[in-house]
């Protein structure tokens, strides 16, 4: 389901977390247009998701694939995994994200590994609760990765040194 494509001058992947179809009832039978929840990443700590809709799914993913790439972020690690354990929450969705040693893998669920690999993680253990909207759990996901800090960021925020 990833696509690779090339933007602005980098190499991105494209990962297809969800298609939705929705339909009108219209007068002359039933109307389908699409959704599409995508998530961008260049695998070196830049991700984002993006959301398209369409009346067909392969512009549905284009706009949602140009909707990633406006809203992009960098994401701080530590190697293959994360500097500590976070906890992301979006709505109902909370998201654990738990740093691994190497060789451990990614481990987690379709949404939420769609981001991690997108984001570059090699090593991580996550746990979900609350809800399992995709979505939700896709925003959460990267609330928790854009609350990572590491230490020598918090050493510099608290202005202390060693």
């Amino acid at each position: 389901m990833a696509n690779e494509g090339r933007e602005r001058g980098g190499e991105w992947s494209e990962s297809v977390v969800s298609i939705r179809r929705c339909a009108a009832v219209v007068k002359g039978g039933r109307r389908f247009s699409f959704n599409a929840l995508v998530v961008v990443g260049n695998s070196r700590g830049q991700v984002a998701w993006g959301y398209g809709k369409a009346n067909e799914v392969p512009p549905a993913v284009e706009k949602a694939v140009k909707d990633a790439h406006k809203q992009m972020h960098r994401v701080t690690l530590r190697g293959g995994s994360i500097p500590h354990r976070v906890i992301g929450r979006f709505g109902a969705s909370k998201v654990l994200l738990i740093p691994a040693h190497p060789g451990t893998g990614v481990i987690a669920g379709g949404a939420v590994r769609a981001v991690l690999q997108a984001a570059g993680v090699t090593d991580i253990l996550t746990k979900c609760y609350g809800s399992t909207n995709k979505l939700n759990l896709v925003k959460a996901t990267l609330d928790g990765l854009l609350r990572l800090r590491t230490r020598d960021e918090v050493m510099r925020l608290r202005g202390v040194s060693l």
